[in-house]
């Protein structure tokens, strides 16, 4: 017992003369090994000063909100290859350069050449109808398709017990646009067969030509929409469009004329209008009386105008390795210039995702400056269009400028500058995050090992709180299936998507600098930057270990 306590003794004097125990000593040890791979990796590079700089430029008012396609967003284009070039990064584009073009091809309504004939009839163009989407020559009978829809969540779908086929469907809700009482959230299971757009749906059943009755919006804008028709017309990228997938030939009609149509009818027009807004819905569909008859002859105008993504390459050090990448993407387009509020009509879009754009700037720069190279090449890649559908990404994956299937991971960065604040009660920001935490989506959906890797890299760095709540192809959000890393799941690429929420200035002309965390998001960056590091040294390729979400599956 006396040998016991003597020892115990001794123990205790050791630990008073000698303090720095060797565990405090391994930690030093940590310490100083995390600073030196920190300055062997130029981290310290990533700055919230240096991404206030670049967002300022890239989300000012000079920029226009940065619309696909527009001169915005090709300044920005040329503003990022500028600073690429300067840091010395290898151009990924087409023919030696940063810029992968994109054509889009653009159809614009010619009213003066567009005639619409109902019984003998003819329609003033601008005044009591507006070309929207198509052209060419239809006529036929006339059905009335509810919304136009088919979401099979909701139990909706517009030609149920309806022979559409060679007929004119008359649909109740604004073009292009999600019908009254449908999200985004609830377009779950696959597209074609689960949820089909109106100009989907019309097609599949055979319809030749839509008549849109707009809500009230709609009519409250009308003048705006008619410049909008005659000045912007609808664009697509060109190689997407086929003759299957072309618009049909498409007009939006006034009250007046919705009522010329269903005079006779029942439900009538204004019943049916005024069935849109009641908890009971809109009626079921049914053909109009088989004596009306409508044609439309519609003109327009078609034009090529290019666009671009852009792309760079950070070469790796290792003489294997090096031909794989990982890849890190953002889009740099956001909305352009909308319907003022408040006298603003310029949407800057620096959350969305000026945020992002500025985050693979600040990372390239911290590339370029850091003493040593990633094992793995990086590949960075700003996406155009994705506010229009995901364009960049999707032409990137489709018609890639490095072997897609040497691409071991992609990042994606979309949102991560606005935080919410202490106190806030905005029903508007309920899902924002935090000034230390950041929604992380895809990380384990379809590899463990990158998820894995990732929280390790969290955990041992900053320790940010990952929020992973929408981490799941059922959530009703949708999020997983609305930002670019989408198409590179798509393709059997391992994905982790970073994202601080939606947020009261999402797609509103608030959505501006001053209001960035700026703090956040040096911390998310370097985070990303850190996660990017690492898999650039795994020995191996993250194992694509989970079986893609049905919905993408065969895609």
């Amino acid at each position: 017992m006396r040998r016991i306590l003597t020892a115990i003794v001794l123990t205790s004097l050791l630990v008073v003369a000698f303090p720095a125990s060797y565990a405090q000593k391994k930690a030093d040890k940590g310490k100083k090994t995390a600073a030196a791979t920190t300055a062997q990796r130029g981290t310290d590079n990533i700055t919230a000063a240096a991404m206030r700089d670049y967002l300022s430029f890239i989300a000012s008012d000079e920029m226009e909100g940065r619309d696909t396609p527009s001169r915005g967003l090709d300044t920005t284009a040329k503003f990022i290859a500028m600073n690429l070039t300067r840091w010395g990064f290898k151009p990924a584009g087409d023919n030696g350069t940063f810029l992968q073009r994109i054509d889009l091809r653009r159809d614009r309504a010619d009213s003066g050449q567009s005639k619409v004939d109902y019984n003998g009839r003819a329609l003033n163009s601008g005044a009591e109808y507006l070309p929207v989407a198509g052209s060419g020559s239809v006529s036929g009978q006339l059905v009335y398709a509810g919304n136009g829809w088919l979401v099979k969540s909701k139990n909706i779908d517009a030609y149920k017990g309806v022979d559409a086929n060679g007929k004119i469907a008359v649909v109740f809700g604004p073009p292009n646009q999600f019908a009254r009482g449908i999200t985004r959230a609830d377009l779950s299971g696959k597209q074609g067969e689960d949820w089909m757009s109106p100009t989907d749906y019309a097609r599949k059943v055979g319809v030749v030509g839509i008549i849109y009755v707009p809500d009230f919006n709609y009519l409250a804008n009308w003048e705006r929409n008619r410049q909008r028709i005659m000045e912007r017309g609808s664009t697509v990228v060109a190689r997407f469009q086929t003759q299957s997938s072309a618009p049909l030939p498409s007009i939006v009609v006034t009250p007046e004329w919705a009522n010329a149509l269903f005079q006779g009818e029942q439900p009538t027009a204004t019943a049916i209008f005024n069935s849109w807004f009641s908890d009971a819905g809109l009626p079921p569909p049914f053909a109009l009386n088989q004596s009306k008859k409508l044609s439309m002859n519609l003109a327009s105008r078609t034009e090529t105008i290019p666009t671009q993504n852009v792309v760079a390459v950070w070469e790796g050090s290792d003489p294997v390795l090096k031909n794989e990448y990982v890849a890190l993407g953002a889009h740099y387009d956001h909305v352009g210039i909308g319907l003022p509020i408040n006298g603003d009509a310029i949407y800057n879009g620096a959350d969305d995702d000026g945020s992002g754009t500025t985050a693979l700037l600040d990372m390239a720069e911290a590339l370029a400056k850091a003493p040593t190279r990633p094992k793995r090449s990086v590949l960075f890649v700003w996406h155009c269009g994705e506010e229009k559908g995901l364009w960049g990404s999707r032409y990137f994956t489709e018609y890639p400028t490095i072997p897609l299937n040497q691409v071991v991971a992609q990042l994606n960065i979309d949102m991560i500058g606005r935080s919410k604040k202490e106190g806030d009660t905005n029903n508007r920001n309920r899902s924002l995050t935090g000034p230390n935490d950041v929604y992380v989506i895809g990380s384990t959906m379809m590899s463990t090992e990158l998820g894995e890797l990732l929280d390790s890299v969290n955990k041992s760095y900053l320790n940010l709180g990952f929020d992973k709540k929408y981490d799941d192809p059922a959530d009703p959000n949708r999020f997983f299936y609305r930002s670019d890393h989408f198409n590179y799941a798509r393709k059997g690429i391992p994905i982790i998507f970073f994202f601080d929420g939606e947020h009261e200035d999402y797609h509103q002309p608030g959505d501006s600098p001053d209001k960035i965390d700026y703090d956040k998001m040096e911390k998310i960056t370097r985070t990303v930057y850190t996660m990017l590091w690492e898999v650039a040294a795994l020995p191996a390729r993250p194992k694509v270990d989970k079986p893609l979400p049905a919905q993408l599956s065969g895609n």
